[in-house]
């Protein structure tokens, strides 16, 4: 045997809190339910609408944490996707086949 080790794939998982979340993760949810269970609590109103509106933040913290596949979660999907479109387009060359007298042109 060549003495190689395989990492077996779900090993991310021990060290994710319940296998899905992480700190960062517990935080933001659990600041979007309290301030949504506070905002509730401080409104006392009996519209659904309104109700609606005050569960925002623990709807959109949910969203945030929700698990994706390929992914960690929606929060990781969603700052990959900023960081490919804010960042620069054009990719230059850099292989083992360039030369660089090219690259001066």
């Amino acid at each position: 045997m060549e003495e190689s080790y395989l990492i077996p794939a779900n090993s991310k998982k021990s060290s994710l809190i319940l296998g899905f979340f992480t700190k960062m993760d517990l935080a933001i949810f659990s600041s979007g339910v309290a301030l949504s269970i506070l905002l509730l609590m401080l409104a006392g109103t009996q519209k659904f609408i309104v109700m609606v509106l005050l569960m925002l933040p623990a709807l959109v913290s949910a969203f945030l944490v929700l698990p994706v596949p390929y992914y960690h979660n929606m929060r990781q999907l969603l700052t990959n996707i900023f960081t490919f479109l804010l960042n620069r387009k054009r990719y230059y060359w850099k292989g083992w086949c360039v030369s660089h007298d090219e690259e001066t042109k």
